[in-house]
């Protein structure tokens, strides 16, 4: 398939066949990532540039382990320790990233809209690493492709996310990822923890765990993400875990073989049971394992947008 994207902003952007090419090709390095010897030729000579002004471990480190097993140079850039911090504006910094001519910049920001920003004053490649509480592309692509390697489809599948819908960018790229490949999608969540416009979204809202997990194949859980909350939208978090955690009780009202993911970090026994994590059903470390299979296969497609995978 020829790559016609310049950068990845958003879910939106990609059509079923393109995000079924992204399984398929990152299918082919879970491949490479098991040899002896991970490394491949295939970015020999790019540069990608990742600029993190959010703490990340899982997807910066994943994009800077993916980089590096294609053979690309990788940098990274973080607020802290940069001219950001010193009052430099964004325009200014993507400017000079610019100058360094990198082949594309992975960015991860607090405000909504910044990658966005990016992508149409540089001439690189824009890959969206999470901005503000409006989208995760790559973590939306890893998450369905971590379930599209066990179903091969998603026709018949009914998924629930459940916690902190209204601050995560992940719920909203899911939502459009998994609608779009044909699954039912539900949403769970205290009604404080909804966003305004959730009824105009492609899924069901459920205000009851129990109820929102029953029958289904899968159950995305997310992190609480107090820094972005304001006061008063929760009771206290020993309320929360006990009402909302995911709990053995809700999972047991779920189809037989039903998944359990999480886009970490994990905060055990607020959004999920230690045991439930730790269980056979968990695809959790599976998610991170697929995340670097994924991140080689977009930066090979958006490097190397001329070129066909050998």
């Amino acid at each position: 398939m020829h790559w016609r994207h310049k950068d990845l902003l958003e879910i939106s952007q990609l059509t079923p066949e393109e995000i079924t090419h992204v399984f398929t090709t990152a299918a082919r390095f879970v491949e490479v990532n098991q040899r002896p010897v991970k490394k491949v030729p295939v970015l020999k000579g790019k540069s990608v540039v990742l600029f993190f002004s959010e703490p990340s471990t899982r997807t910066k480190t994943s994009f800077d382990i993916a980089g590096k097993r294609l053979s690309a140079d990788t940098f990274s850039l973080a607020k802290s320790g940069s001219a950001l911090q010193k009052g430099e504006s964004l325009n200014d910094t993507a400017l000079t990233l610019e100058a360094m001519s990198p082949d594309a910049i992975v960015i991860r920001h607090e405000h909504s809209g910044a990658a966005r920003f990016l992508a149409e004053r540089l001439q690189c490649s824009i890959i969206n690493a999470g901005d503000g509480w409006h989208a995760h592309p790559t973590q939306a692509l890893l998450d369905g492709f971590t379930l599209y390697q066990i179903w091969g489809s998603f026709t018949g599948k009914t998924i629930c996310i459940l916690g902190d819908i209204a601050h995560s960018r992940v719920a909203r790229s899911d939502v459009e990822l998994l609608t779009m490949l044909g699954a039912k999608v539900r949403v769970c969540a205290p009604r404080t923890l909804l966003p305004p416009a959730v009824l105009t979204w492609p899924v069901e809202v459920f205000n009851d765990v129990s109820q929102g997990c029953k029958d289904v194949d899968a159950i995305i859980c997310l992190r609480l993400q107090l820094e972005r909350q304001q006061a008063g939208l929760l009771p206290d978090l020993r309320e929360y875990a006990a009402i909302w955690g995911l709990a053995p009780r809700h999972v047991a009202q779920a189809a037989c073989d039903v998944k359990i993911m999480h886009p970490g970090p994990i905060n055990r026994g607020l959004e999920i049971a230690s045991e439930l994590a730790d269980s056979h059903a968990s695809l959790i470390l599976d998610q991170v394992n697929a995340g670097v299979a994924v991140r080689m296969t977009l930066l090979h497609l958006y490097l190397t947008r001329s070129r066909v995978l050998a």
